[in-house]
């Protein structure tokens, strides 16, 4: 039995026109695992683990992703204290404006953010506002085929100093597939 809704949204493979500029995302395709820590304004340290997906969808033409913390496969995480998420990022490339239109959003905190992402050397970097007025800017580095550090900043001053808030120390946790895979059993049959 398939979903409609699932079938409509997901896709095997990036667009074949739009494939090399959506390597930058498409790379992280996949289920990974990824060590959590915060730090709030007081310096306390909250820490846990949580889980992320990533895959194709709307005809290949952006990446999804899917961010869970505590994993759900991680029971109660009392180091985590009240902070939790369950939330997704739709990443459109622009080719206009050769960057991607980056949307978050997590339901069970009402928290949204709207960003503009671009390589900057060998880093991912998305820079725009949140839903209270504060500028962000996270980004992705130490980028491997298995691994990569994503660290999230807020600035208070439009930008000028930045305050690290967040860090996820991610693990791929299935094997990676190529950038331009397509089932073709799928497809076919």
């Amino acid at each position: 039995m398939t979903d409609p809704f699932a079938e409509a949204l997901h896709s095997d493979a990036p667009n074949p026109d739009l494939a090399e500029k959506l390597k930058l995302y498409g790379r992280f395709i996949g289920a990974w695992t990824f060590d959590a820590t915060r730090t709030l304004e007081d310096g306390t340290r909250l820490t846990g683990r949580g889980e992320v997906h990533f895959g194709w969808v709307l005809e290949g033409k952006a990446v999804q992703d899917v961010w869970i913390l505590p994993a759900r496969n991680a029971g109660v995480q009392a180091s985590l204290g009240p902070w939790t998420f369950y939330g997704t990022t739709l990443r459109v490339y622009d080719p206009g404006a050769d960057a991607w239109h980056i949307l978050w959003s997590d339901p069970r905190n009402q928290y949204y953010s709207r960003q503009l992402g671009r390589a900057e050397g060998d880093t991912i970097v998305q820079i725009g506002a949140d839903g209270i007025g504060s500028s962000v800017r996270w980004s992705f580095s130490h980028i491997t085929e298995n691994a990569f550090r994503w660290l999230g900043e807020r600035s208070h001053d439009g930008g000028k100093t930045w305050r690290k808030e967040v860090e996820f120390l991610a693990r791929r946790s299935t094997p990676a597939r190529p950038i331009n895979h397509l089932n073709h059993e799928e497809k076919d049959g």
